[in-house]
């Protein structure tokens, strides 16, 4: 198979969460368990940081990795979804997985997946840990992809558990509170393993230090430690949340014997981008007008996203917009401004909530705007009739942004 082929084949295997939604869904570990057997448990064949959480661990395991890269580790990354490329997903040093192991890994383990019955994310993240180990990075930095106690990602055993900020995402997942969905994400919480607390939330802080306590692990509830303010390159203004969540995993890799210089955490920050190839992260794609793409597409991120909009400088504000069919949309109207041009648009799978019913549902609510066939159409529209002055932001769902990036 060719590598079009290849990757053609993995989406078409078993329902993908990212593109079909619930019915990818699975209730244990006991396939990816299997996975890592059948390739001789990679998994314990290198170190690696596991990241949670529901906005900012992305944006949390880039900046990880950059830093450690400064400090002359080779680091895997392994983080979901990808814009472009399904390689995105999979790299060590910035630089992706190459074509050859992808169809490799497929051509090799085939008969077994076939057998077994993969989903898409579990044999995905097997090739990456398979990579990882078979290239001999001396540390990755794991993202979880949805939760963690059930994520396939939950079979590594970490130097060190990072959990950002804890909201109302995949509610028909991870439960419908907060501490719910806080004790899914606590899944992660290894024993004799520091975890790291990024964002302390009145609701949540109790189920973690449970978890903690219950597995004999210290607990750090980063934002109540004083740190020098750091910068990025990663645009956002919620991204100093992130940092401190950061810095405090970075302290406790020091503490277990990774050479980490504070000149190596201020370079990584700042070459976030550089070192990571991270997209999509309030990422500007043009400047006359302005456009800023961002991939928030829950409450708590959007409100941080909206925020942020409505301090640029601009003549009128167009936004580009496009969810999936299971989000709370009714949830998020209130955040978003109605002084601005909407362009609705369905992004392309199967999950996309048709543009007429997302257009249906904002005017009936007082917003100006209209619907079109597809994102980029929404966005050429949005291109013609902006001005100069003007600011157009593209969002809404990871996917409408990744037609455009």
């Amino acid at each position: 198979m060719t590598y079009l082929e290849t990757v053609n084949w993995m989406f078409s295997q078993l329902p993908m969460y990212q593109k079909q939604g619930q019915s990818a869904f699975k209730k244990d570990l006991t396939n990816t368990i299997n996975l890592a057997k059948h390739l001789n448990n990679p998994q314990h064949k290198f170190k690696s940081i596991h990241v949670a959480g529901t906005n900012g661990k992305g944006s949390s395991s880039h900046m990880l990795a950059s830093v450690l890269q400064e400090a002359g580790y080779k680091v895997g990354l392994y983080t979901s979804p990808h814009l472009k490329d399904f390689r995105e997903r999979i790299k060590i040093n910035g630089k992706t997985v190459s074509k050859p192991f992808v169809i490799g890994f497929i051509k090799r383990n085939k008969t077994f997946l076939d057998a077994n019955k993969l989903s898409f994310f579990e044999m995905t993240v097997g090739m990456a840990f398979d990579y990882f180990a078979k290239q001999k990075v001396d540390i990755a930095v794991i993202e979880v992809g949805l939760g963690g106690r059930l994520d396939s990602t939950n079979i590594i055993t970490p130097e060190v558990s990072l959990i950002t900020n804890i909201g109302f995402d995949h509610v028909q997942f991870l439960g419908n509170t907060l501490p719910l969905i806080a004790s899914e994400k606590a899944g992660i919480i290894k024993p004799n393993i520091p975890v790291v607390i990024s964002e302390t939330q009145p609701e949540t802080q109790p189920v973690f230090t449970a978890f903690a306590e219950k597995n004999n692990s210290a607990i750090h509830f980063a934002d109540q430690i004083e740190n020098e303010a750091l910068a990025t390159d990663l645009k956002g203004s919620y991204q100093s949340k992130n940092i401190k969540g950061v810095l405090q995993t970075i302290k406790q890799l020091q503490q277990k014997g990774f050479v980490i210089t504070d000149q190596n955490i201020v370079t990584g920050l700042l070459n976030t981008v550089k070192n990571t190839d991270l997209k999509g992260r309030w990422q500007t794609l043009l400047s006359n007008p302005r456009v800023i793409c961002d991939t928030a597409h829950n409450k708590e991120g959007l409100t941080i996203a909206m925020q942020q909009l409505l301090q640029e400088n601009f003549q009128q504000l167009h936004i580009v917009f496009g969810v999936v069919n299971d989000k709370d949309v009714v949830s998020i109207l209130p955040l978003l401004p109605k002084n601005a041009t909407y362009y609705f648009c369905k992004p392309d799978v199967p999950r996309g909530l048709d543009q007429n019913s997302l257009y249906t549902l904002f005017t009936d609510n007082g917003f100006v705007g209209k619907p079109y066939a597809s994102v980029n159409e929404a966005y050429k529209m949005a291109l013609k009739a902006a001005s100069v002055d003007d600011v157009i932001y593209i969002g809404g769902s990871t996917f409408v942004v990744a037609e455009v990036v």
